[in-house]
């Protein structure tokens, strides 16, 4: 096994149990995996948005010829994004932090924009043209479409506050809450089954590399960061204790 393999399997262990560290506290290597992972995030979002995004689609099309795009002639109109995102930049100065507010407006604007029209196809209309009965198909499938009919009337009639939730209206909102909490409490399992997941193929590397062919990489690092962790509490009870 190679050097730079040995080095990315020790940290690699080392990390992992700094973040099952914070099960017994929020201790310094936890904190030190956390801001590194953090900071390690930001620089490599970074790194991939301008060299992936930025660099080729808007100095690729300002300057085509120094940044060797695809794109032959230069498009002027794309000057407006650069001073947009120059006027974010703005917000690190005190004098010319209202500049920023221009590129927010732009923003939220246009996302609000393409989110609304978004929203309207993919989740409205499509909702309204799922929501139908197709009598020409078997048993199973009108079943299934009668239930879908159910649960979306039942769940706007449950959020329907303008009359009160008594007799039928209330009733209906009944079924509704029903429906809402069949689709919360299987998102929820579906998100819990993904993490659990998560974490037995963190717990199986682990064990992967306690093995002799690893050098025991997995026990030792546990060891080390045990007896520091220990000194690190002894230390922590004992200025509680002075102060």
């Amino acid at each position: 096994m190679v050097y730079s393999e040995i080095i990315g399997v020790w940290l690699v262990i080392f990390f992992t149990l700094s973040i099952f560290s914070y099960l017994y506290d929020d201790n310094p290597f936890y904190k030190a995996a956390e801001h590194i992972f953090v900071g390690v995030s930001a620089g490599y979002g970074f790194a991939i948005v301008f060299w992936d995004t930025i660099w080729p689609n808007l100095f690729g099309r300002l300057f085509p010829d120094f940044v060797q795009a695809e794109y032959v002639e230069r498009e002027i109109i794309y000057i407006i994004p650069l001073v947009l995102g120059i006027f974010m930049l703005c917000r690190l100065s005190n004098k010319l932090s209202w500049l920023a507010r221009i590129s927010i407006a732009y923003i939220i604007g246009m996302a609000a924009g393409l989110k609304f029209y978004a929203l309207i196809n993919s989740n409205i209309i499509n909702q309204i043209e799922q929501t139908n009965i197709d009598f020409s198909s078997n048993l199973w499938i009108i079943l299934n479409q009668i239930i879908i009919i159910i649960g979306v009337i039942s769940g706007l009639v449950y959020f329907f506050f303008s009359k009160e939730h008594k007799g039928t209206i209330g009733k209906i909102s009944k079924i509704g809450i029903y429906f809402l909490m069949i689709k919360f409490g299987s998102a929820f399992g579906f998100a819990v089954m993904g993490r659990i997941s998560l974490l037995i193929g963190r717990i199986e590397e682990l064990i992967k590399f306690s093995y002799p062919s690893y050098h025991y990489s997995t026990i030792i690092i546990f060891i080390l960061m045990s007896l520091a962790i220990g000194y690190w509490a002894f230390k922590d009870n004992k200025t509680k204790e002075i102060t």
